[in-house]
């Protein structure tokens, strides 16, 4: 575990195209202190049990579940919305997670929107359960064009959420200032999204330091803070080959590690 107390997990999507099983062989190989289930079209990732058995089989705890909240994802547990999101609270429940991450509703799910910030308060209080809802950005259309595409904003620095998962791939995406996001937000920031990006307009999920964002320094101003959430590596090895992701990975795994330590050692 890394000295500031902070637990860096791997998420499963670090791992993508290769399967969940892998995800929890390659953090145990690796030394991740756990796991983050991203709720997929592999079938594994929605069973609480296979997943239970391979936190066991390979000592590596899962730390937290993504919602299948994605737009890819659209069809995963039925199209009801609030349904993936108490699917998922279920599911972390089951597997002993502390927090389920989920992205705020597209601007089309007007319905879910009007009562997503009560929706999310409610079962937070009812469940125990962190509801971390994470930083988006704006989309990108042809020409320059910016199009909202989240309710109530991609940005949740102004809502009245009581914690927040920040990325920082999507901090290049939107432009936003990760720094003065991570002060605004204090401690309402719950779980940490560790990538890096350049500010394309495609969400790059770059091994951090391989961008621009400041991810050593948030990482430190965590660690300074005493921060008790979970920082989560998620990565894009999706265009690389087996050797190389292993490399990836541990690389981002050291970058974690380090950063986090460097506070207790100024």
């Amino acid at each position: 575990m890394a000295e500031s107390g902070a637990r860096v997990g791997l998420s499963t999507a670090s791992v993508y195209p290769e399967n969940c099983p892998t995800a929890f062989e390659t953090a145990s190989r690796l030394g991740y202190d756990g796991v983050e289930v991203m709720v997929w079209t592999d079938p594994v990732t929605r069973e609480a049990g296979a997943l239970r058995a391979l936190a066991g089989l390979h000592g590596v705890p899962v730390l937290s579940v993504h919602a299948p909240t994605l737009l890819v994802t659209q069809r995963v547990w039925g199209t009801d919305p609030w349904e993936k999101v108490d699917r998922s609270i279920e599911l972390a429940l089951e597997l002993g997670a502390g927090t389920v991450v989920l992205h705020p509703p597209f601007r089309w799910q007007r319905e879910y929107a009007a009562g997503f910030v009560d929706g999310v308060a409610l079962r937070e209080h009812d469940t125990g359960i962190r509801l971390a809802v994470e930083n988006m950005y704006p989309w990108r259309a042809p020409r320059s064009r910016e199009l909202e595409a989240y309710l109530p904003h991609w940005d949740p620095v102004a809502q009245p959420y009581d914690h927040v998962t920040l990325d920082l791939s999507h901090t290049a995406t939107a432009g936003s200032d990760a720094m003065q996001m991570v002060r605004d937000l204090g401690s309402r920031l719950a779980h940490l999204h560790l990538a890096d990006g350049v500010g394309s307009p495609r969400d790059e999920h770059l091994v951090p330091g391989r961008g621009t964002q400041p991810c050593a320094e948030v990482l430190e101003t965590l660690a300074a803070q005493a921060f008790s959430g979970d920082v989560i590596v998620e990565v894009a090895t999706r265009r690389v080959g087996e050797a190389q992701r292993e490399l990836d990975l541990a690389e981002a795994l050291a970058f974690a590690r380090l950063n986090l330590a460097s506070a207790r050692s100024c």
